[in-house]
């Protein structure tokens, strides 16, 4: 695993470059990522806000996501975790974003989703977004760990991009 703290640099320096603001939408992580960004002096240069959503009536009411689609797809899913990383740019300030939703456990996995399923999404103004499905392992804590270590190198491909 890459140090998070140095890959959180990595990142900074790229939203300071072209001047953007970040926002992050958490389930899984309970605001992790937003602790580890906002761990880096200046952070407020680039860092716009965070939101955790971690009931279902959070992310409706936080961020918009529509009920039918917590109900046809689930929280942890591509088109939840991608309204989501819509609705933090739409209820924000930011350029970018990124959006988590996973089963941490150790329990709450099923067939479908078993224990280390996360849904991580980025957006990027009105016209562009991607979600991608994980499978981490270890317990909780290291699925946590990967979520955050994945939803950070994300970003920082994103912006090396474009």
């Amino acid at each position: 695993m890459t140090d998070i703290h140095q890959r959180a640099a990595e990142l900074a320096r790229r939203l300071n470059a072209r001047r953007l603001k970040m926002a992050t939408a958490e389930s899984c992580t309970g605001g992790g990522i937003a602790y580890v960004l906002t761990s880096l002096i200046g952070a407020s240069d680039w860092f716009e806000r965070g939101f955790v959503t971690y009931s279902n009536d959070a992310k409706m009411e936080m961020l918009g996501v529509a009920a039918a689609t917590l109900d046809r797809h689930g929280a942890v899913s591509e088109a939840t975790v991608l309204e989501m990383a819509r609705g933090a740019l739409i209820r924000s300030r930011a350029d970018i974003s990124v959006a988590v939703s996973g089963v941490a456990g150790p329990g709450g996995g099923s067939a479908d989703k078993p224990v280390g399923t996360v849904w991580i999404a980025w957006a990027q103004g009105p016209d562009w977004s991607r979600a991608e499905r994980f499978q981490f392992t270890g317990d909780r804590g290291a699925v946590r760990d990967a979520t955050i270590e994945a939803a950070v190198e994300g970003l920082i491909a994103r912006l090396a991009a474009v």
